[in-house]
């Protein structure tokens, strides 16, 4: 199984860990987030981001969930990339992780293109109805 870390603004990634674990009912195993608010500067971050990858992967590699591409998260998350077997994908949502959660037993690479897949894929105009039927 692939661990992921989700690097993001404040509490974004917390958040998302608590959704995804509502939503299938126990806490996934091996996720784990950093969030920039913990941190004083992005050197911190960035050796805090590199402890918890060394701490995570089992041999399989990491794959790293951050927000906003070009924001300091994933500009630290840049400069971890460069290691192998850590890979990452910018704009996490919910559906991306779930995504991502379903199918970590994967390799790294299909892992992350089912990732993107789901949070391109969770993207949806929601088309206004009438008020006898139900939206989706």
């Amino acid at each position: 199984m692939i661990p992921l870390l989700i690097v993001a603004h404040g509490n974004l990634g917390d958040s998302l860990i608590q959704c995804a674990s509502y939503v299938l009912g126990q806490r996934p195993e091996q996720l784990e987030s950093l969030d920039l608010s913990a941190c004083e500067d992005p050197g911190e971050m960035l050796e805090r981001a590199r402890a918890q990858i060394a701490r995570l992967d089992q041999g399989e590699g990491v794959l790293i969930l951050t927000d906003v591409y070009g924001a300091t998260p994933c500009n630290t998350v840049c400069r971890l990339i460069q290691h192998e077997q850590v890979e990452a994908v910018a704009g996490v949502n919910l559906p991306m992780l779930l995504k991502a959660l379903t199918y970590r037993s994967d390799n790294l690479q299909e892992l992350i293109r089912k990732a993107v897949q789901g949070g391109q894929g969770g993207i949806m105009y929601i088309l206004p109805r009438d008020n006898e039927t139900e939206c989706c």
